[in-house]
């Protein structure tokens, strides 16, 4: 490739807090539900795992797991690894070893689903939210949400998840990980207490913006302190609309919550939020989205990660930007400082290779939508992507 291609700025080297990054090419972290049963809500990585991450591994190229549920109680899909017993410790060693092998830096993605499960798929025991409201709809089991709402969480259960994610955060360093990224979005429970929509609390994490952030910054500070700031990011998603998230005023909302991150004292302050384009949507496409967010919230100018940047940038907080990018406004992203790295999803899942091919230019493979979330055989539109080849 000419020096001119769009491209270029994903090929610059960048510090990102612990780690050296070869590249600005960041794989997503897309839940794919492969992990092998071991019991009832347990699932451990299995060789599968190991080869899908080894496949899309490089020199200095930042990788960023599925979800993985902090503890029994955390977890709402079948099929997804967890980071809560000594066998998914060890399993997970394996990915982190094929990983290590190639050059690459991995980082666990922490949840807690909150609300987004049922008490079937927790051996009974009640699902937990900010509030008792539930999602609409079914469940992956098949039942409504409705059927049992969640459980307000008391304060001492707030208090004992933010040590949760501490110990998670421990577990995951145990396993190999080079560091964590906390799961701040998504409609999962930390972005159940930050939109105001599902969060009905009158306590102090309630009502008000800055405390509907407190758990957010209790966890940074708790995995920060356990792990270490540098090997500490986290993923927010101000424009969600899955999981029955609809906040009033993202902009300004997420704009407090940028700020206070970025105020964090150094050794708390984490390396870099990870944030979700405000087009992005599960179901809506690019222009939907962004016209029901223009009719929707109180905000004066056009839903954009933009002004979240400049905050974060001004406290030495590091941005990857995520959500619909493509070769052909991937690289103006970074160019234009609008952010320092970009995540792929869907490309890392169809393209093992996509550094590769990006760099090269060489033609994408199309991914496989029926296969997202299992398949079989379970190795179908996972690990049997072709890599490029010139024949």
């Amino acid at each position: 490739m000419g020096s001119l291609s769009p491209l270029d700025p994903l090929f610059h080297p960048l510090r990102l807090g612990a780690f050296a990054l070869n590249h600005r090419i960041v794989q997503a972290p897309c839940t794919r539900m492969r992990a092998t049963k071991e019991s009832d809500g347990v699932f451990v990585p299995n060789d599968l795992l190991v080869k899908y991450y080894e496949q899309r591994a490089t020199p200095g190229g930042l990788m960023l797991t599925e979800a993985t549920p902090i503890s029994r109680l955390a977890a709402g899909y079948p099929g997804v690894p967890g980071i809560f017993t000594p066998s998914q410790i060890t399993a997970w060693k394996r990915v982190t070893d094929a990983v290590h092998a190639k050059g690459g830096i991995i980082l666990l993605q922490l949840w807690h689903v909150g609300r987004a499960t049922t008490p079937g798929m927790l051996g009974g025991v009640a699902t937990v939210s900010s509030s008792d409201i539930p999602i609409a709809g079914k469940a992956l089991d098949g039942t409504d949400y409705s059927s049992a709402p969640p459980k307000p969480m008391t304060l001492d259960e707030i208090k004992d998840t933010v040590q949760e994610y501490a110990a998670a955060a421990k577990r995951a360093i145990d396993a190999g990980f080079d560091g964590v990224e906390i799961h701040g979005g998504n409609g999962y429970l930390l972005d159940q207490f930050l939109h105001d929509n599902v969060n009905k609390r009158t306590d102090a994490y309630g009502g008000s913006i800055e405390n509907r952030s407190r758990l957010i910054l209790e966890i940074i500070t708790a995995v920060s302190t356990a792990i270490g700031s540098e090997r500490t990011g986290i993923r927010l998603s101000p424009y969600n609309y899955f999981q029955d998230t609809r906040d009033s005023n993202p902009q300004k909302h997420w704009g407090y919550l940028c700020s206070a991150i970025a105020s964090l004292p150094e050794g708390i302050k984490p390396a870099y939020v990870h944030m979700i384009e405000p087009r992005f949507d599960e179901v809506l496409d690019e222009r939907a989205k962004i016209a029901s967010l223009e009719t929707e919230t109180k905000e004066a100018e056009k839903p954009s990660l933009d002004s979240f940047r400049a905050i974060l940038k001004k406290g030495g907080v590091r941005f990857i930007a995520a959500g619909n990018f493509k070769p052909d406004n991937a690289g103006g992203k970074v160019s234009g400082d609008g952010a320092d790295a970009v995540a792929f999803g869907r490309l890392f899942i169809g393209n093992p290779d996509l550094v590769a091919r990006l760099r090269e230019g060489y033609e994408l493979n199309k991914y496989d939508r029926e296969t997202f979330y299992g398949a079989t055989p379970p190795e179908k539109g996972y690990t049997d992507y072709p890599f490029y080849s010139k024949v």
